[in-house]
């Protein structure tokens, strides 16, 4: 999907469903789609559940909201989030919002913010259920924001924890292992994307094949299945022939074989 790196974004964090520990790798994540100008948290302060977030919100300009828990078994973080989230678009300031949460409550509220003509970016859990995520514009998963945050630690702190050859090791063999995960499924829906996007003598360019694998499957993603790139997966996949031109940018030509 073509990103505007010059997008101004809200950023809304369900506390009762996210851990700090994805701060690092969602931030960088988001920077790849534009500016988190207002970045709120929401959850119940009062409760020890939160502690570790209230370590990390000084560090990267995260602002709490707090909201009390009414009732037992009833989430009022959703209806507080639900309800900034709606004041925030009628603003008219944001091109595009950034949902974190593994919670189905939040698909209405995509789907409303999506009908304002904003685009949705969806941070969450693999369980995260199919409503919200096909809700989105564009679904991330917190395993893969994990990933990518480890892999741009600095060398000298993997060092700390393993030996210099062992540190850099697993990143490597990481696209090899998720090979086998390429299923049907996958690469039927490559497929369809490229046929789409092609041109009248079958090459398309990858950019737009992405924004199409975007529309069909808003959680798919190159990292899903290992592979840092898109055209990483591609050349893996033995579907297509990839070709590369220019220098800057960078133009990404497939072919169906």
């Amino acid at each position: 999907m073509a990103t505007d790196t010059t997008s101004s974004l809200a950023l809304l964090i369900d506390g009762d469903n996210a851990s700090p520990k994805i701060i690092v790798g969602l931030l960088t994540e988001i920077a790849n789609y534009g500016t988190a100008s207002v970045k709120r948290i929401y959850g119940d302060w009062t409760g020890p559940n939160l502690k570790g977030w209230k370590e990390c919100l000084l560090e990267h300009s995260i602002q709490p909201v707090q909201q009390f828990a009414y009732t037992t078994g009833k989430n009022a973080t959703d209806g507080a989030m639900i309800i900034d989230a709606m004041d925030l678009l009628y603003t008219g300031r944001f091109s595009g919002f950034c949902i974190v949460s593994s919670d189905s409550d939040f698909a209405r509220l995509a789907a409303r913010l999506r009908e304002q003509g904003v685009t949705v970016y969806g941070f969450g859990e693999r369980k995260t259920p199919r409503p919200f995520i096909t809700a989105c514009d564009k679904f991330v998963y917190f395993d893969v924001l994990n990933t990518a945050a480890e892999s741009e630690m600095p060398a000298a702190s993997q060092q700390k924890a393993q030996k210099p050859v062992a540190a850099v090791a697993p990143p490597i063999a990481k696209p090899a292992s998720a090979k086998p995960a390429l299923d049907k499924a996958a690469l039927d829906m490559l497929i369809k994307a490229v046929t789409a996007s092609a041109d009248e003598d079958g090459r398309a360019n990858l950019a737009r094949v992405g924004a199409h694998l975007a529309k069909q499957a808003p959680d798919f993603d190159a990292r899903n299945y290992g592979f840092a790139r898109l055209s990483d997966l591609v050349e893996a996949s033995n579907l297509a022939d990839v070709e590369r031109i220019g220098e800057n940018p960078k133009i990404v030509i497939v072919k169906l074989k």
